[in-house]
């Protein structure tokens, strides 16, 4: 997992509120264990609409989605948080989020930041022109018109987005008291180690 710390650059102005996962990557996509090339179905039903913010050239590599209130409800396919990433978002801005979407997304590298309606509709006007930043560190977002927005998240989940830990990597952090663990352990029940269920006298 990449570490995360400042996202900073156009965000896709998107808005919309109640956005389920089927409408992050519809279900005819999750046939596929693999987590590329699922950015070519995101948002596939908003995307058939002509003049529609995805496509519009301006917010072409976007690392930031603004979006509205619910976002991610529905159901708990993590392929919604995989699209995201293989679209090139690193964070959403939304004033609230599914549970399940949100720990989807944090298993995955991505940033969730909450912060109240007036606020996202803030970012929604300055994102028609120009960059947004988000600062992990000192948790907030920030614009070029000295905006600046400050938002709460779980001090683990930030531990681990800065250090890049995936669960795999947390694990790796205790390799030494593993080790001793499973030293003692074949010490103390050696016909578990050696792959027989007859103990030794």
């Amino acid at each position: 997992m990449e570490p995360v710390s400042t996202i900073q650059g156009r965000a896709i102005p998107y808005g919309a509120k109640n956005v389920d996962t089927d409408v992050i990557i519809p279900a005819h996509w999750l046939k596929t264990i693999s987590r590329e090339g699922l950015g070519k179905g995101a948002f596939e039903t908003v995307r058939a609409q002509p003049g529609n913010v995805f496509d519009d050239s301006a917010y072409a590599g976007a690392p930031i989605l603004i979006a509205g209130d619910n976002f991610g409800c529905g159901s708990s396919r993590e392929h919604a948080a995989w699209a995201l990433l293989d679209l090139g978002i690193a964070a959403v801005i939304a004033p609230s989020f599914s549970d399940i979407f949100s720990g989807n997304a944090f298993k995955n590298g991505i940033l969730t930041v909450e912060l109240p309606q007036e606020q996202v509709d803030r970012l929604l006007e300055v994102a028609q022109s120009d960059p947004v930043t988000i600062d992990l560190d000192t948790q907030t977002v920030t614009t070029p018109f000295q905006d600046r927005f400050a938002f709460e998240v779980d001090p683990f989940r930030k531990h681990c987005l800065i250090g890049g830990l995936d669960e795999v990597a947390l694990t790796l952090e205790r390799d030494a008291a593993i080790s001793d663990y499973e030293s003692r352990h074949a010490q103390q029940m050696p016909w578990l180690a050696r792959g027989t269920t007859e103990k030794v006298a």
